[in-house]
């Protein structure tokens, strides 16, 4: 009788690093459709603070991104930069400094597919290097 492996589900987690430098190490992140949840995990490698360089995962629709964005600059970092109850935000982490982790897990339930979504940073000014596509695969 074959046993399934323990990593059968590993394929339903991710992790991604962020840095000092203002850059996620990934630009794509693939869910498994088969998956019915999906759990991202962050880990800043720099050494700043998150007063100074605060890193957060944000999925959105691509759509969605700017909006989410710049409500978030207004939230302030007191919200993690992200507008309380904004509905067009799928997931995210909490905001982190060098050192840190966080993860989020969210039903995979959520995404469509054919759908544009896109994975950022909140922290004022990042987005527009701390970002990628994130796609729901067959």
């Amino acid at each position: 009788m074959a046993v399934v492996p323990a990593f059968a589900q590993a394929n339903c987690t991710a992790e991604i690093e962020s840095n000092d430098a203002m850059q996620f190490n990934l630009k794509t992140m693939s869910v498994p459709a088969s998956c019915k949840q999906y759990t991202v995990k962050l880990k800043h490698v720099g050494k700043m603070p998150k007063t100074a360089m605060g890193h957060n995962w944000v999925l959105a629709k691509t759509a969605d991104m700017q909006a989410v964005a710049n409500d978030g600059i207004a939230a302030g970092a007191g919200k993690d930069y992200l507008k309380a109850g904004d509905a067009r935000v799928i997931a995210h982490t909490k905001l982190i400094g060098g050192g840190e982790s966080d993860s989020v897990t969210f039903p995979v339930s959520k995404l469509k597919a054919g759908e544009d979504y896109t994975f950022f940073c909140s922290f004022p000014g990042h987005a527009g290097l701390m970002k990628g596509a994130l796609t729901l695969a067959k």
